[in-house]
C-alpha cells in the first residue's frame, strides 16, 4: 500500500468541468462538495428531482448520461451496482467520450468487474481511476471521504484535484481491483458490526433489559467503534430513512466480498451468515431502509 499523501502541490486544474452521473446520498453528497469547491458540473440522475438542489446551485441537467459526459474529459459516476455501472458506462458514456478521457468510478463492483472494465475502457482508448470512497453522506458533502485509488498512478494524480476536493485522506493501492477489495472488506467488517449489535440488543431486550439503556452502554462502551456508535443511535432512535447505507446494498456487497473471497480460496462462514440476515432484511421488504434496520427483524 502506498504512502497516503494528505496534499498533492502538482495537482493539477485540468479538470475544472465535470461530469457526474448518479446522485444518491454518496453521489448527491459529493457532487454538492465538488460544486462547492468551485468545480463546473454537468449532472444526470435516473430521478431526474435528485438534480434539482444542485441545478440550483449553478449545475447543469443532462437529460441522459451520454450527454452529460459529451465534451468533458472528465466523467465521476457513483451508481448502485454492476449492472447499472454496464448499462450507463459503456453503453451510454464511453461512446460519448474523446480518447484520452477519464472516468472516475466510486461505484462499488466486484473486483474482477473492476479489473475487466478498466481493460475494457483502456481498448477504447479510454482511462479509469477506481475510487473507492469510505465513509456516510455528511462526510460526503464536507470532503471528509476516504479515498482508496486504483488503477494507474499517474491518471489518479490526474485528477488529484477533484480527490482532494471529496476526501481528506486518498490512497492509492495499485492496480485494479485492489481499491475496490479493500473497500468490500470494509463493507464486510460493517455488516459484521451491525448485524452483531442487532443481535446483542435483542437478546438483552429478551432479557429484560432496557433497549435504549442498553444501546446507550454499548456504545459508550471501550467495546464500541465510530461505526457502532452511529448504528446504535439509528437504532435507539429508530430512524432508518433515509438511509445512510441501504440495507440492499450492504447485502450486494457482502455477496460480492464473499463470492471474491471464495474465488480467492478463502471462506467466510461467519460473513455468509451475516449476508443471510440481510437476505431476510431486504425479502421483507425493507432493503431501501439503512442497514441498522436490521435490528427490527429478530434472529430466530
Amino acid at each position: 500500500m502506498d504512502a497516503t499523501q494528505q496534499h498533492h502541490p502538482a495537482a493539477r486544474r485540468r479538470s475544472d468541468h465535470l461530469a457526474f452521473i448518479g446522485l444518491g446520498n454518496m453521489g448527491g453528497g459529493m457532487a454538492h462538495r465538488l460544486l462547492g469547491a468551485g468545480f463546473a458540473l454537468t449532472v444526470h440522475n435516473r430521478t431526474p428531482h435528485k438534480a434539482e438542489p444542485l441545478v440550483q446551485q449553478g449545475a447543469t441537467f443532462a437529460p441522459d448520461p451520454a450527454e452529460a459526459a459529451s465534451g468533458s474529459r472528465v466523467v465521476l459516476l457513483s451508481l448502485s451496482d454492476e449492472t447499472v455501472v454496464e448499462k450507463i458506462l459503456f453503453d451510454q458514456v464511453a461512446p460519448a467520450l474523446e480518447p484520452g478521457s477519464l472516468v472516475i468510478d466510486t461505484s462499488t463492483v466486484s473486483p474482477d468487474y473492476a479489473r475487466t472494465a478498466a481493460g475494457r475502457l483502456a481498448a477504447l482508448g479510454l482511462r479509469r481511476v477506481e475510487a473507492c470512497v469510505v465513509g456516510n453522506p455528511l462526510q460526503a458533502r464536507k470532503g471528509e471521504l476516504r479515498i482508496y485509488t486504483a488503477g494507474a498512478e499517474a491518471d489518479a494524480d490526474e485528477v488529484r484535484d477533484v480527490l482532494d476536493a471529496i476526501g481528506s485522506e486518498i490512497v492509492h493501492l495499485g492496480a485494479p481491483g485492489t481499491a475496490t477489495t479493500v473497500k468490500l472488506i470494509f463493507n464486510l467488517l460493517l455488516g459484521a458490526q451491525v448485524a452483531s449489535l442487532a443481535e446483542a440488543v435483542e437478546y438483552g431486550v429478551r432479557a429484560g433489559i432496557d433497549r435504549d439503556q442498553l444501546l446507550g452502554s454499548i456504545a459508550a462502551s471501550g467495546f464500541s467503534s465510530v461505526v457502532m456508535r452511529f448504528r446504535a443511535e439509528l437504532m435507539r432512535s429508530e430512524r432508518y430513512e433515509p438511509a445512510f447505507f441501504r440495507a440492499s446494498l450492504m447485502e450486494k456487497d457482502l455477496r460480492l466480498a464473499i463470492e471474491a473471497a471464495a474465488r480467492s480460496g478463502v471462506g467466510l462462514p461467519v460473513l455468509e451468515s451475516v449476508r443471510d440476515r440481510f437476505v431476510s432484511v431486504v425479502e421483507a421488504g425493507d432493503g431501501d431502509k439503512d442497514a441498522s434496520v436490521i435490528a427490527e427483524h429478530a434472529a430466530h
